[in-house]
């Protein structure tokens, strides 16, 4: 027999949206129960890259403070096309109260959301424990059935939400449509000890034809490398050998040659990431609303996944919390409630899916006029602040205000910019 559970909210996800909004909700009196499959938060080549608008989120939530000396802030941004650097961008440049991305291990992070949770009465945290199956009644979601380590465990609640990533299981029980659409790359990730010649406040990107790769440095001394590959292409990587591996990198970053095949010796000291974004026209129904990857999966370009993982439950939270009582859940007043949720949401999502796919287009072009018109805008963009500025700020400063003066911070963002 099942044990059962009771609460206001029921999260299926801990990873950033979903501890985040569970922390949020907490903070309001809101009964919440956050539904996580491992029993511990090591995750490798999960989303590490934190836009400057979520540090300033996490500044605003009070847990900066305490993630710091985990994570590394970034200062710089290069790109090198054939060899030589066609742009770079200086985030001192950008005049808002937190103009860095910072480079933040999941494990730190989710810890510390956790932790915050857990002084909170309303906060639960069930951990190993897996959705299996949705409660409903009639059309309307009621909740959710979990298998955990002791038996199955009933979870009632007047919301379900899934953060439960891009391969929502959640969404797939819901029977809310979406389409996957494929890019046309994936990406290999591999972690590498951080070169000595290199600063650890730079972001890379190194271009040769169609092969590119990122080069990001991870705190707190590693290099977390995803070289690209054609869509589905690993099946054919994999039969040249990992020397092909090897091979490739030379020819982006010659310099880490000793150390790929000292640390890369076999596939197994790879991760695959397949590559597509999602759409989903509608987030939610009766009892059910989605979040985070579930919701929108983005690409990994400039670390959009985990700042709108943030977004969305900092948005969320305020939203909800008012409408749900200790009695019988209304739909009738919460479902308006998590239409004008997506709505706030999907403007701010929309821009920053089409810079990605703008630059994986760039990335994937081949051909000597293609590259050379590649390289001809990169090097047009790097000669014009505004331009870099104006670029740049469609995914990292959608909710932070320009400093009115330097060094000077701004009031507080209005409560309707993208949703916060």
């Amino acid at each position: 027999m099942a044990e059962e559970l009771s609460a206001q909210v029921c999260v299926v996800g801990g990873g950033p949206a979903g501890l985040t909004l569970g922390l949020e909700l907490a903070r309001r009196g809101t009964r919440v129960v956050v539904v996580e499959q491992s029993g511990h938060f090591n995750r490798s080549f999960r989303g590490e890259s934190v836009s400057p608008d979520s540090v300033w989120l996490l500044d605003q939530l009070g847990l900066l403070d305490q993630l710091r000396g985990s994570f590394l802030e970034m200062r710089r941004m290069e790109i090198t096309d054939g060899g030589r650097t066609v742009l770079t961008a200086d985030f001192s440049t950008f005049p808002y109260p937190h103009p860095y991305p910072v480079e933040l291990p999941q494990p730190a992070l989710l810890t510390v959301l956790a932790e915050e949770g857990a002084r909170h009465e309303g906060f639960t945290l069930l951990r190993r424990a897996t959705a299996v199956e949705l409660l409903r009644d009639g059309d309307t979601v009621t909740g959710v059935r979990c298998s955990g380590p002791d038996g199955p465990v009933d979870i009632h609640a007047a919301l379900t939400v899934a953060a439960d990533g891009r391969f929502s299981k959640v969404r797939e029980m819901s029977g809310l449509s979406y389409t996957k659409i494929p890019l046309d790359r994936d990406v290999v990730w591999l972690k590498l000890p951080f070169p000595e010649e290199w600063d650890d406040t730079t972001y890379r990107v190194r271009i040769k034809g169609e092969h590119h790769g990122l080069f990001i440095p991870t705190h707190p001394d590693d290099v977390r490398v995803g070289f690209n590959i054609p869509k589905g292409g690993l099946k054919a990587l994999r039969a040249e050998g990992i020397g092909a591996l090897h091979r490739r990198l030379d020819e982006l970053a010659p310099e880490l040659s000793d150390a790929v095949r000292a640390e890369i010796r076999g596939w197994s000291d790879t991760s695959m990431l397949d590559i597509f974004t999602t759409l989903v026209p509608e987030w939610s129904m009766p009892g059910l609303l989605l979040i985070g990857d579930s919701a929108h999966t983005l690409s990994p370009i400039l670390g959009q996944g985990v700042n709108h993982a943030i977004i969305d439950a900092v948005t969320l939270a305020p939203m909800i919390a008012p409408v749900l009582g200790d009695g019988p859940a209304d739909h009738a007043a919460l479902m308006p409630v998590l239409r004008d949720f997506q709505q706030r949401r999907e403007g701010s999502i929309a821009r920053s899916r089409g810079l990605q796919l703008r630059q994986e287009r760039m990335f994937a072009l081949s051909g000597t006029m293609a590259v050379a018109g590649r390289r001809a805008l990169y090097r047009l963009v790097d000669r014009s602040p505004a331009l870099k500025q104006k670029i740049l700020a469609g995914a990292y400063f959608q909710l932070q205000e320009p400093l009115t003066a330097p060094g000077r911070p701004a009031d507080r963002p209005t409560p309707t910019k993208a949703g916060v």
